[in-house]
């Protein structure tokens, strides 16, 4: 293991000039930020301007490379509009629509190769839905285009995995053969029944766009690989029911006990007018069911609720819990995936299974209004409860922020999330934690530290080999003095990342954190920070931000500022850890109490040396000790499953 050096030279960006003074984030950000930022531009040229489902995860062909009849080096251009996609069929606009006017960068094979990720799953086509564990083996399955990289088709693949890093793909498992899936077989979830029978349960569209709830079983159980799958003769087990639009009702849940334990129960997305509701069903065989009264749960204004999530977490340990578990010690975690913003909400409340009502702790923080999972890029989310190791996995589906025509040309699209671990915060008892599974850390090779005081407005470059695939833990801890004297009154309390301008807006107590995928020449960066606001009678909030503004120079891909406050307790420092994985960056701050997504295209900081690895602190009046330890990372072996495969 390599260690640098706490002498490893400060780079100034204020009188280094090596480093050039940037220009200020775009347009689009807000008169208040505008003004915010111009009142404090001469004191800020150090990064004066860092700027950095029902849904699909589609690959048009097993090579992950683009054609290989254009030359690597040569441009590649497409000016097309690319169509709506779903929603004729009920759903909201599948394609990425907020770029317009197709294709606009001279992209390249190497530029579009390189973003291919190394340790995420990538399946051969699309979308996640039942994820479950059995007879040893991990199972993912997920929709999949088999004809291109854009939404349609759907058809469920199927992949399976030891260890959850490491796969192999199967067969389909279902495809869009009857009148009652012929337009996609959409999201579904799996129940293991306690005789290990296997229910999967699943939306179908049928002909006629009606949304409808389906069954299939393992031809098979005694194949630890479930390769088979058959639908059950009585499809659809269910239709819409009365006032709930004929497509505005998918997503079926993981099957929880009722309070007898002889029957089972499970709930549906749905919406009223805009109030996104969640309908209870009972049933005893998981085909005849019967429709409880009132709703699990409603929030106005929120629309459609799909993909939702009903699970229990412990008041009382860091293990997980069986989908069925109640009673004392257990809260349950509501999530839904809103079909109107693309974010995945959830809240923790309680369950009440005979009055067939969920409610949440903190109202102001209900589903839809309150917190996400993922500030960033992540959707369509799905848990299911790992028995082999007592834990609860969350995965989501990363989609693409670019062109589609980009997508096309490269022959794929989207990706799923590191799996990650779900459990109650028991310091704040208000969220829950992520983290990415241990068997990630399996992939770490060689190391380098890190620890540095970085005065105002400076940064360290971290020596490390490859800087595409990086595993990065790294805490701060603030100049106590700073955070006790009086800030500004322009600092107080009013600081968002989302309509901050980035990490080039300085202020008193921030930004500080690292700097990824960057370039030599400081074009290209992509900044995971922190950003403290003082109030006037003392308050502190932490903003956990990451910052896509100076992330690419292409102009055909999306480029924001996610994040949101995050708790920082008493005697806790400042902690992130990313994962870096080529044009995927997942970070987690404060030990999973927020987690942000990125999706970003750099054409200049890709192949191996090319991107650069910074320590900084932005912040005009404190200085922050950085503890910092980067991993370069292997890759994840997926591919298809062959005979030679023990089992």
């Amino acid at each position: 293991m390599t260690t640098a050096s706490t002498q490893a030279p400060l780079y100034d960006l204020e009188g280094d000039t090596s480093y050039f003074p940037i220009t200020a984030g775009p347009s689009s950000v807000s008169s208040t930020a505008e003004k915010r930022r111009s009142k404090k531009l001469l004191a800020s040229i150090l990064f004066s301007s860092f700027l950095l489902l029902s849904v699909i995860l589609l690959i048009t062909q097993s090579n992950p490379k683009p054609s290989t009849s254009i030359d690597a080096q040569s441009p590649i251009t497409h000016s097309s509009e690319p169509p709506s996609r779903g929603v004729s069929q009920g759903v909201s606009e599948k394609g990425f629509r907020r770029i317009s006017g197709g294709v606009q960068f001279s992209w390249n094979n190497i530029m579009l190769s390189w973003q291919r990720t190394a340790f995420h799953f990538q399946p051969e086509k699309n979308w996640m839905n039942g994820p479950l564990f059995y007879k040893g083996w991990y199972h993912l399955f997920y929709q999949y285009n088999q004809e291109s990289a854009i939404w349609g088709n759907i058809t469920w693949g199927h992949a399976v995995s030891r260890d959850l890093i490491h796969w192999f793909h199967l067969p389909y498992a279902m495809v869009p053969d009857q009148w009652y899936d012929i337009n996609g077989v959409w999201t579904g979830s799996a129940t293991i029944l306690p005789d290990g029978q296997i229910v999967m349960l699943y939306t179908g569209d049928t002909n006629d766009v009606v949304q409808v709830q389906c069954v299939a079983y393992p031809a098979n159980l005694s194949d630890p690989l479930l390769i088979e799958w058959v639908k059950s003769p009585n499809n659809p087990v269910l239709f819409p029911p009365p006032g709930i639009g004929s497509t505005d009702f998918r997503d079926p849940t993981t099957a929880w006990l009722s309070p007898g334990g002889d029957k089972w129960r499970i709930t549906i997305g749905s919406k009223v007018n805009k109030t996104g509701i969640s309908v209870v069903y009972e049933t005893a065989d998981f085909l005849k069911y019967e429709l409880l009264d009132g709703y699990l749960h409603e929030v106005p204004g929120t629309g459609m609720w799909e993909c939702i999530d009903f699970y229990p977490v412990s008041l009382t340990g860091a293990n997980g819990l069986d989908t069925s578990v109640n009673g004392a010690g257990v809260k349950h975690v509501m999530k839904a995936s809103l079909d109107d913003d693309k974010n995945d909400y959830y809240a923790i409340g309680t369950y009440d299974p005979i009055r067939n009502k969920w409610s949440p702790d903190d109202p102001e923080l209900d589903v839809g209004i309150g917190l996400r999972y993922d500030y960033g890029k992540f959707y369509a989310s799905k848990t299911f409860y790992d028995e082999s190791k007592q834990r609860r996995i969350l995965w989501g589906w990363i989609r693409e922020t670019d062109a589609e025509g980009v997508d096309l040309l490269k022959g794929w699209a989207c990706v799923q999330s590191i799996p990650r671990s779900v459990v109650l915060d028991e310091k704040t008892g208000s969220n829950v934690l992520q983290w990415p599974v241990e068997e990630v850390e399996r992939l770490r090779k060689d190391s380098v530290e890190v620890n540095v005081k970085l005065g105002p407005g400076s940064s360290v470059a971290v020596a490390v080999g490859s800087r595409s695939q990086l595993d990065i833990v790294a805490s701060f801890e603030m100049d106590k003095e700073a955070m006790g004297e009086e800030e500004e009154e322009e600092d107080v309390l009013a600081y968002d990342c989302t309509t901050s301008g980035g990490a080039a807006t300085r202020g008193v107590l921030g930004p500080f954190g690292i700097l990824v995928l960057a370039d030599d020449a400081l074009a290209e960066f992509t900044p995971i920070y922190f950003y403290v606001a003082k109030g006037p009678n003392g308050t502190l909030d932490t903003h956990f931000c990451a910052d896509e503004l100076r992330s690419s120079v292409a102009p055909d891909v999306e480029k924001i500022v996610y994040g949101s406050k995050v708790p920082v307790l008493d005697g806790e420092n400042f902690t992130i850890r990313s994962l870096v994985d080529h044009s995927i960056v997942e970070s987690f701050a404060q030990g999973g109490r927020r987690v942000i997504t990125s999706r970003i295209y750099p054409t200049k900081a890709i192949g191996n040396g090319a991107a650069r690895v910074f320590v900084f602190n932005n912040a005009t009046g404190a200085s922050v000790t950085a503890s910092v330890k980067i991993w370069e990372m292997g890759s994840a072996d997926i591919r298809p499953f062959s005979s030679l495969d023990h089992l």
